[in-house]
């Protein structure tokens, strides 16, 4: 199980955040203050090397909710392509993810090193795809809140194979969710994309996310994610 965290030194009050997406500056990236950020319906993207840390509550939301995922007919096959599997090579994933040359590069030092301490205390996990050869090909991280999956970035060396490890994130939601599961999981992924529309991401406003949370993190936490003890491994099939 994550390992429970003290207070935070910082504090988000949505009822003082303005009607724009980027609605605090500064804080720190302490695991408490993440996590209390996106309980709170936060997150963290710097602008730049200079300014302080930029939280983030986009006006409208991308989200994924886990039944409407759409799987083409190409998807599924590529499923039947690659492995996939849960928490075995974090570190990697998080360290494409941040690779600068990608287009739009934005996970800073800081961002990368703070993911990696959410991971050893077992809140931000990975979902990685495997080619037949052993090679990691693709794969996404992000947090694991209760029934919410923060989703920070995805990326991918072969065809389909981000989609593969998104496809397997709604699996592994499923696990667990009990009666009700629509209403208990949910994938955010911050901005909805023409490509994320694609696959079933749709746009919700702030307040209707906002309102979802409580709900959300309370619920009981995925299997694969709950079960995998901080700083150790689970395959995912």
């Amino acid at each position: 199980m994550p390992v429970q965290l003290p207070p935070p030194r910082w504090g988000f009050d949505p009822t003082g955040w303005p009607p724009d997406d980027a609605v605090a500056v500064g804080a720190d990236l302490e695991p408490a203050t993440l996590l209390a950020a996106y309980r709170t319906g936060l997150f963290p993207m710097p602008l730049d090397d200079v300014t302080p840390m930029v939280w983030w509550s986009p006006m409208r939301r991308g989200v994924l909710r886990p039944e409407r995922l759409a799987v083409s007919r190409s998807l599924r096959q590529a499923v039947r392509r690659y492995e996939t599997r849960v928490d075995t090579a974090f570190d990697q994933v998080l360290r494409a993810c941040a690779d600068p040359s990608r287009v739009g590069a934005w996970i800073s030092e800081d961002v990368r090193r703070a993911y990696e301490r959410l991971h050893a205390l077992g809140w931000a996990h990975s979902v990685e795809t495997w080619d037949q050869e052993g090679r990691l090909v693709g794969g996404l991280y992000g947090v694991a809140v209760g029934g919410l999956f923060a989703g920070e970035s995805m990326f991918h060396s072969a065809r389909d194979a981000s989609k593969v490890a998104l496809v397997r994130l709604v699996e592994l939601l499923g696990d667990g969710a009990g009666g009700d599961a629509g209403a208990r999981r949910l994938i955010d992924v911050q901005w909805q994309t023409p490509h994320l529309a694609s696959l079933g991401v749709e746009e919700i406003s702030r307040d209707t996310y906002l309102a979802m949370l409580p709900a959300l993190i309370d619920a009981p936490l995925p299997r694969a994610f709950a079960s995998v003890e901080a700083g150790q491994a689970a395959p995912a099939g």
